[in-house]
């Protein structure tokens, strides 16, 4: 059988346009602004369907931050894609970061407005709080690892550990900060991603 027109093709292409209605939905709308109906209508299926995939909104929105963080549905973590094994095989810190701070660029356009939707919500709903904790854990863990290529390179600067290194970069790279400079000020992402870069590397790096 045509591989377009098997049943787990087909489910996979209606997760897909779920998933994309409920982006633009929860970005534009709220979390509790967003129901299954609407994702329905704006998916085009039926909203028996949204619930047979997702069960619960809070489910639906643990979906669209996972696949907005990775850019597909592939069942690959962030730090398993070929990109990030090759900052594990650089040699140049400077490489190191432009090149993580670049990829952080790519993947923020697509989850840090989702994300803000989650933080808004995470005050009055628990589901969203520990959605909340749980992404937080994530980015920490990712600028982390980061920070454990440089540490092997010996590239810290003197007196800054891992765990403080880890802290600036989880600042410097944190989707609110990329939303204020962005949104309100106005960059591009490849003038926010110049600009962290060089913050980053004089913040971490030896002279």
């Amino acid at each position: 059988m045509d591989d377009v027109k098997s049943p787990k093709r087909r489910s996979a292409q209606t997760r897909s346009r779920i998933v994309n209605a409920a982006q633009g939905l929860f970005v534009v709308r709220g979390y509790a602004g967003t129901t299954f109906q609407l994702v329905a209508d704006a998916a085009e299926v039926s909203v028996q369907t949204v619930y047979f995939h997702y069960g619960t909104k809070s489910r639906l929105l643990k979906h669209v931050v996972d696949v907005a963080s990775v850019g597909d549905d592939e069942p690959v973590p962030l730090l398993g894609r070929p990109w990030f094994e090759a900052l594990r095989s650089a040699r140049d810190p400077m490489e190191v970061v432009r090149g993580w701070v670049q990829q952080s660029g790519v993947i923020l356009d697509r989850v840090a407005p989702i994300l803000a939707v989650v933080r808004d919500a995470a005050a009055g709903d628990a589901d969203m709080a520990a959605q909340w904790a749980a992404n937080s854990e994530q980015r920490h863990t990712a600028h982390g690892q980061v920070v454990a290529i440089l540490d092997r390179l010996d590239a810290l600067r003197p007196g800054v550990t891992g765990d403080q290194a880890t802290d600036i970069t989880v600042g410097l790279l944190s989707p609110d900060l990329f939303l204020v400079m962005t949104r309100e000020c106005g960059w591009t992402t490849a003038q926010w991603a110049d600009w962290s870069a060089d913050q980053l590397s004089h913040a971490l790096l030896r002279c």
